[in-house]
């Protein structure tokens, strides 16, 4: 009996990491983030904003091996 297994290209990259921030000739933005609706309830807003300071709730974001290799190359 063989298995056959084939490993991920795909890669998580978190906020201090190198690749985590796009890059243009005028801007620079983050790859993830968290977009909140100005409707949502203030005693929410306050629980999400002490979750985000703790640091229990962070923005990660995925890019293939491939994306990452051609955003090094183009630096």
């Amino acid at each position: 009996m063989s298995f056959k297994t084939s490993k991920s290209t795909i890669r998580t990259i978190k906020q201090g990491d190198p690749n985590f921030h796009i890059h243009d000739s005028l801007v620079t933005a983050p790859r993830a983030g968290f977009e909140i609706n100005q409707n949502i309830p203030y005693n929410y807003k306050l629980i999400i904003s002490e979750c985000i300071d703790k640091g229990w709730i962070k923005p990660v974001a995925y890019i293939t091996e491939r994306e990452m290799l051609f955003a090094g190359l183009s630096k």
